[in-house]
């Protein structure tokens, strides 16, 4: 990649969940990131690894999800494995007592501290060199569908108040687990139970420099750029390195708001567990949300982008 630096970054806007004023955080302009509010529920004490490995079906079986193995939103999509959750959960939890080492990440723990908002910076490419390839990952589990008695752990309210067709989903990984650059139909609160995430964010208006992709995913729009291998491809790097964005270190206790069409990539630097709360008003219900179901259903019936896409297998591309 030579002298290559990549986007520029600022960090993004904070605030705690008293600036709310009780009314929750109506539509913030831009990503917010809330530091705590996720410490004011029951999941900040309940939700463990230790403790999640001893959910059991309730005739008593084990738990089995299916897995990611590397990144999904870019290359060839693979079967994915079912497995047990509990036995990787329990790794989890012995990894995640280990410290992490203040050189972690995009942005090591120096400099993201030395950061002050009016700031733009660049981040340190190389660490992704050596991370993210073949990484286990828990992704996308609907774990308060399966086990309902486990939404009464996070007051979603309080941070988004007003009516919301939501869906959640939780992701569970080891350190150095990537999610790929795409954006979400849905606004998203981003919720960090344990652990640490980079989040990497890209207003929709940079579009033109991150190649959207004609891979299907439900919900979402794919890049082609791959984060793990920039220096590939050199025509990605440059475009991408073009654009402009916002960083957040996302910590455990803390909610991101992640406004819909915002291009995001996430970075785990420890064990972590994460809720996303991605929710639909009633209006974007019958516009983007049908509009997103119709194409779900021509894609099941074969007739709309068949295995180019993250839910079928498909042949490795050049």
């Amino acid at each position: 990649m030579g002298a290559w630096t990549g986007p520029t970054f600022q960090l993004v806007k904070e605030c705690t969940p008293e600036d709310a004023g009780g009314g929750g955080f109506r539509n913030p302009s831009g990503p917010l990131l809330v530091r705590g509010a996720v410490k004011a529920w029951p999941a900040w004490s309940q939700w463990s690894f230790d403790a999640l490995s001893r959910l059991r079906r309730p005739d008593g079986s084990e738990v089995q999800c299916r897995f990611q193995e590397g990144l999904v939103e870019q290359g060839a999509t693979r079967a994915l494995p079912v497995l047990p959750v509990a036995p990787y959960l329990e790794e989890l939890g012995r990894d995640s007592q280990q410290p992490r080492s203040p050189e972690a990440g995009l942005l090591p723990e120096a400099e993201y501290r030395a950061q002050k908002p009016e700031d733009r910076f660049s981040l340190r490419w190389d660490y992704l060199k050596t991370i993210g390839k073949g990484r286990r990952y828990l992704a996308d589990w609907p774990i308060l569908h399966e086990f309902p008695h486990l939404r009464r752990d996070f007051a979603i309210r309080t941070l988004w108040p007003g009516w919301r067709w939501t869906w959640e989903y939780v992701f569970i990984g080891p350190s150095d687990t990537v999610t790929g650059l795409h954006q979400d139909i849905h606004d998203n609160w981003f919720c960090q139970v344990r652990g640490t995430k980079e989040l990497l964010l890209f207003p929709q208006d940079q579009s033109p420099h991150l190649f959207v992709s004609g891979k299907y995913n439900l919900g979402s729009v794919l890049s082609e750029v791959d984060i793990l291998n920039l220096q590939k491809h050199p025509d990605h790097a440059a475009e991408f390195g073009k654009t402009r964005g916002y960083y957040a270190r996302v910590n455990a206790g803390d909610a991101l708001y992640i406004p819909k069409h915002t291009w995001h990539a996430v970075i785990a630097l420890e064990p972590s567990i994460s809720l996303g709360i991605f929710g639909l008003t009633a209006w974007e219900v019958v516009t983007a949300g049908a509009w997103s179901e119709l194409k779900n259903l021509f894609h099941l019936a074969r007739l709309y982008r068949w295995r180019n896409c993250i839910c079928h297998e498909s042949p490795a591309r050049s």
